[in-house]
């Protein structure tokens, strides 16, 4: 039991630290609240793109808060140019003036808006938002058949958002686990989904070796120096093919306080 005990506290540990220190960017976040945390080390996404959801939830964040003139707290997050906004507003006009205004930032694809329509969460709650992320991360990171890397995490108001570019198993599996860890209310997944074939590809691509070829050299006596490894050749660019990724699909998951697994309807 110690060492049970003992192992998941260096799990959390592990997971925020990894999260703090190994994410690009800062959690966004208008009027304080929701932490975001992704490792970024193998993410799915290209290196450009992670940048542009950097930047996309900076630009989003500015609109946001000028559109709504600093009422309410709004929390961004963007992935693969799908943004999710949650936290809370006093009226339901406000909300969808700022899902309007993140639609309108350049490159935004699509807005999921999970706003409340309330006052602002205590501080309290935004402390417990911040603690349940931690424990969801290090639950994903201590799963043997999940790489954690690929999820993006979101707290608000004991619900928890799973965003991420995964395969149908790992989707049902993220969720699963995410349900099970304590306080949580309810798990909302908006993923966008590949096939086992296509993650296979993408894994063996990420994978393969470079080839160097060696070319044996003489000395000035005639005789035969070691075999010297010639610089491998720069690869050639590869073109990205500019069809767009699958529709995100997003569904609804209840905590472990109430019944099994239900899936909503894609809104």
């Amino acid at each position: 039991m110690k060492f049970m005990t003992t192992r998941t506290t260096c799990t959390v540990l592990a997971a925020t630290l990894l999260a703090a220190g190994l994410t690009a960017c800062a959690p966004v976040v208008l009027g304080g609240g929701a932490v975001v945390g992704t490792l970024m080390a193998t993410d799915r996404r290209t290196a450009g793109m992670q940048v542009e959801d950097e930047t996309i939830e900076r630009k989003v964040s500015s609109t946001v808060v000028n559109t709504l003139a600093g009422r309410g707290h709004v929390n961004v997050s963007s992935y693969n140019r799908q943004v999710l906004l949650t936290g809370e507003v006093p009226t339901a006009e406000e909300s969808q003036k700022a899902e309007k205004a993140a639609m309108s930032v350049e490159n935004v694809k699509s807005v999921v808006n999970e706003l409340g329509i309330m006052e602002n969460s205590s501080f309290t709650q935004r402390s417990r938002d911040t603690f349940i992320t931690s424990k969801v991360r290090a639950s994903l990171v201590n799963a043997q058949d999940l790489s954690a890397n690929v999820f993006k995490v979101t707290t608000e108001r004991d619900v928890v958002y799973l965003m991420g570019r995964v395969t149908p198993r790992e989707a049902k599996r993220s969720a699963e686990i995410a349900r099970g860890v304590d306080g949580v209310r309810k798990v909302v997944r908006i993923f966008e989904s590949v096939s086992e074939e296509e993650l296979a590809n993408y894994e063996k691509n990420q994978q393969a070796p470079a080839v160097q070829d060696a070319t044996p050299t003489s000395t000035q006596g005639g005789a035969p120096a070691a075999a010297v490894a010639a610089p491998a050749p720069a690869p050639a660019p590869v073109a990205v093919q500019p069809t767009a990724p699958p529709a995100p699909s997003r569904s609804d998951i209840q905590g472990t306080p109430l019944p099994p697994i239900q899936t909503a309807p894609v809104r």
